[in-house]
This record gives C-alpha cells, structure tokens and sequence, in this order.
C-alpha cells in the first residue's frame, strides 16, 4: 500500500494518528510512575464472549481510575484530571461497563431514531468496541411526551442506544469531579445519596423550639429545558467537544427536525451530573448573605430546594433576589407559581412529604396529593381486576404497596399506612362481591381469608407441581417497620477513599446494628477516620 493511503485509510483502532500521540501523552502524565497495567483497561484483550465478563473486577479498574480523578480535583490538579478522564473514556472497562448500564436499566428496550435495540450478547459486546471518539456524531433524539400530575405534559428526548452508551461513559469520567466539587446539601442524582437524607436534613433544621420558622419552597421553572449550553460549554470540566455535539443534537418529531438551542435532554444519561453541576453553588450563594441569627439553611433535591429563615423579610428581601440573579446566569428563573414563603406552622410539601410544626413537634408526613394518588391507583387497578385471579391480583398489588411504603417508612407515616390498608380491604371486598354475587358472607371469608395463619387476611394458598404449597397474603402497609433515617455525612464523598468504608456500611444490612453498637469503634468520629 502507498505511503499516502496509509494516511488517508481509518486505522483498525479508529482512532486517529493525532489522538494516539495524544492519549500516549495523557497516559503518561497521568500515570505518574503508577503501573499502566493496573490502572487503564485499554492495555486488556477485549473479552470473547460478553457472558464470560468479571463486572466485579471491571467495576473496580474503573473506581480506581474515578479515585485517581477525584484525588487530582481535591488537589487542585486540574489537568491531571483532565488526563485522567481522557485515559477513563478510552479504556475498555469503562466502555464495558457503560454498555452494560445502558442495556440493562428500564429504558433498555426504548430505542432512539435509528429504531435499535442490543439485546443479543454479540451486538452488546460490539456496541463497546464501536465506542469512539474519533468520527463520532450523535444522531437526533426522538421527542416523547409523558403526562404530569397537573394535566400538562413534560418532553422526554430520547437519544439513540448508541449516543447512550456514550454518554455514560463520559458520566464515568465526569461523576467524580461534580461529586466533589458538588453542593453539601444537594441529594438528587448523586451516588449514596436520597430522598430520605433531603427530608432527613429538613427535620434538623426545623425541629428544635428555636429553629427558623419561615420556609422559601423552591421550583425551577422548566430547569432541564432552559439551561444556558454557554454556560455549560464554559464550566463544566468535559470533553467540550462531545458536550457541544450532544447540546446541539437537536430532536425529531413528526418526521421534522428541530434544533436545541438551550437545555438538556430528560434522558440522557449525563443529563442530571449536568444539572447539578449549573445548580452546584447556590448553597453557597445563600449562606453567604446570613448570619448565624438569621438561621439561614439550604437543602436541594435537583431542582427542587427548601430555605429556612428566622424571619420572612430575609427570605423575601435577601435570599429570594440572590437566588434570581444566581439562576439568572445560567438562563434560569424560578417558577413564580411554586416559590412560595411558608410559615411551618401552616406546613409545607416536599418530595412527597408535608413538613408541618404543631406547637413544639415536627412531623414529617406522607402528603395528601399522595396518598391520595395512590389511592386512586390502588381503586383502579382493583376495579380493572374482575377478571384476574386472586393470584394474579395480589402479585400486581403487594408490589405497589411494598414500594409506597417502603418510600414513606422513614417518617411519621403509621397511621397514614393504617388508613391505606382499610382503603384496600374495604376495595376487595368489593371486588369479591362482584365476583360472587349470589355467594354468602362465610362462603366469601371461607375462600378469601382462610389460607394464611392470621385471620382475615386477603390471601391464597399455591400449590406447584414440585415441592411445598405455601400462602401467598396481602402486603399491609401497617406492617412496615417505621424506622428513623440516618443522614448521609455532607462531606462524604463515595469517589474518595477515606469514605469507602463508610459507604459500604451504609449499604450493608448492619447499619443501624452496627451505628447502634456501644463499642466506639463504631462511633460517628470513628468512622471519619476510616
């Protein structure tokens, strides 16, 4: 072959000659005399077959690398970072791993534009090796609409498997960086992180008799939909290329193209690390303008946040114009219709939850809206069931209703969960009168409530072809353990080795046995040692 085709010809790899002088570079400023064996994938074989994959040791090469990039942003060491990620994006672990979120989350089977599904292990195993910068160009996303509480309609932006796949592994390599660089209070898509450590965060700032007793209830207005992509382009520490090419993809609907000239789309996989970082700083941006006196406290869940005050004219004339002009920079502004100042007394909702005083007691509840929606979901599905069997009935029931509890279980939620439970009895029963009309009450309690051990529970006896029969029963609410959630430490970050000791505690069963426990070594201060 010819000198100049072989500089005309893709190479094998798809990378460029210039992108392999420049991730050699990166290799080595990053390694720092660390093996490059043990730190980047790329030096690997890719796997034969997608079945015979270690995930355990393919998630602990690209933590060890998502350490190393945290450790260089703590220390300021901004271009080591930025190697790093470069070194994270093209090595074969992360793209493994990337194809695998991607096919196995519940959009798994929602293809984009192109109409493309990986399901079989082959088309898995070569979506990670087509996984390149080099020539890449995302395709447009598909335009989906999804109905909200309030009747309207939200956007959903739909990317192509393909686009996916690439931006998870980019959120790989920038998921470190917005972890530590991100707000103490913010809980919404973060690793480690959840509702109940918001809510939890809530009751320690307004349930001591001297705690403030003004609350600003936070919405940004359309906050995925509106984000400024200069903003984004100029602050967020990425690949601003790839950045730029998924800002701009635009959408598809109704066989048209349309451009995206602001926003992020609900979708993507890099979407919320995007949202956080425009919104990380605001906690910043409203403790600086209080004093201790003023009580001034933020807690964030996406775009959703709560301010506490000691009065309503620091609320109104200090914290509300800063929070403007802060979202004003990002092509931002709060939603007039749900920013509302609130005195806890007359309460407020939260993340599902209603966050009232009486007198001196806090009470953190689940929120009429909810319950009330659940209600309504429960009645449906019971009066669409008339010809289901009982089986079939309680195993689309005892989900729903484990799940919503398991939700509410961290609060005050006992007699909530008692009321739901005589709801759902009360919607059995008559869903066996439908089905028996003609049948006496003994007939019904006979064939309905007698296979479990307690008595007049919803339940059926299964009997299999092999082994033991056992008792299928109706999941009460009531039942469900109330238990008090134990915060997440705002320091604490999971990319940082210092807490990972602390966060596998979190995960394991043993938590509260464990924080429980009169032996020190389990203390609180014990484990920031750890």
């Amino acid at each position: 072959m010819p000198a100049v085709m072989r500089w005309i010809c893709p190479r094998r790899s798809g990378q460029s000659w210039q992108e392999k002088v420049h991730n050699h570079r990166n290799r080595e400023k990053a390694n720092d005399g660390a093996d490059p064996v043990d730190t980047d994938a790329s030096h690997n074989q890719w796997p034969s077959d997608w079945k015979t994959i270690n995930w355990p040791s393919i998630r602990q090469q690209v933590r060890r690398l998502q350490t190393r990039i945290a450790k260089a942003t703590q220390a300021g060491r901004h271009r080591k970072a930025q190697a790093l990620q470069w070194l994270l994006t093209h090595s074969k672990a992360a793209k493994l791993l990337a194809v695998h979120r991607v096919t196995t989350n519940r959009g798994a089977k929602t293809p984009g534009v192109d109409n493309v599904r990986w399901r079989t292990d082959r088309q898995k195993l070569q979506a990670a090796i087509n996984l390149k910068r080099h020539g890449y160009r995302p395709r447009p996303l598909r335009r989906h609409y999804i109905p909200k509480p309030n009747g309207k309609l939200r956007p959903l932006s739909i990317p192509t498997m393909h686009d996916r796949a690439m931006q998870a592994l980019h959120a790989l390599a920038l998921a470190p960086i917005a972890e530590t660089l991100a707000d103490k209070n913010s809980y919404g898509f973060r690793e480690g992180r959840r509702c109940a450590d918001a809510l939890q965060y809530c009751f320690i700032c307004l349930a001591q008799k001297a705690s403030a007793q003004w609350v600003l209830e936070g919405d940004i207005k359309a906050c995925f939909d509106e984000i400024s992509h200069n903003w984004l382009l100029k602050n967020v520490p990425m690949d601003k290329r790839m950045l730029k090419a998924w800002l701009k993809a635009g959408y598809w609907e109704k066989d048209q193209l349309f451009p995206t000239d602001a926003g992020t789309p609900q979708g993507g996989l890099i979407s919320p690390i995007l949202a956080n970082m425009a919104l990380d700083g605001m906690e910043g941006a409203v403790k600086a303008l209080g004093q201790q006196k003023d009580k001034v406290h933020f807690v964030r869940y996406a775009d959703d946040f709560v301010v506490t005050g000691a009065t309503k004219e620091i609320l109104e004339q200090k914290v509300k114009p800063a929070l403007t002009a802060f979202l004003a920079e990002r092509g931002l502004r709060l939603s007039e219709q749900k920013t509302v100042l609130t005195h806890i007394s007359e309460g407020f909702d939260f993340l599902g939850h209603t966050v009232r005083k009486y007198g001196d007691t806090l009470l953190i509840t689940p929120a009429k809206s909810k319950v009330a929606a659940m209600r309504k979901k429960i009645g449906e599905l019971i009066h669409s069931a008339v010809g289901l069997t009982q089986e079939a009935l309680l195993r689309q029931l005892n989900p729903r209703l484990r799940g919503w509890a398991n939700y509410y279980r961290n609060q005050a939620s006992h007699q909530t969960f008692g009321k739901l439970d005589y709801y759902v009895n009360g919607r059995l029963w008559r869903w066996i009168k439908r089905r028996h009309p003609n049948k006496s009450k003994r007939w019904k309690l006979r064939k309905y409530f007698s296979a479990s051990v307690h008595r007049g529970v919803f339940s059926v006896r299964l009997e299999p072809k092999e082994g033991k029969s056992r008792v299928l029963s109706l999941y009460h609410t009531v039942s469900t353990k109330i238990e008090r959630h134990i915060k997440v430490r705002e320091i604490a970050n999971p990319y940082d080795p210092k807490y990972t000791k602390y966060f596998e505690l979190r995960r394991c069963w043993l938590w509260r046995t464990l924080w429980s426990n009169p032996d020190p070594a389990w203390s609180p201060k014990s484990l920031d040692a750890l």
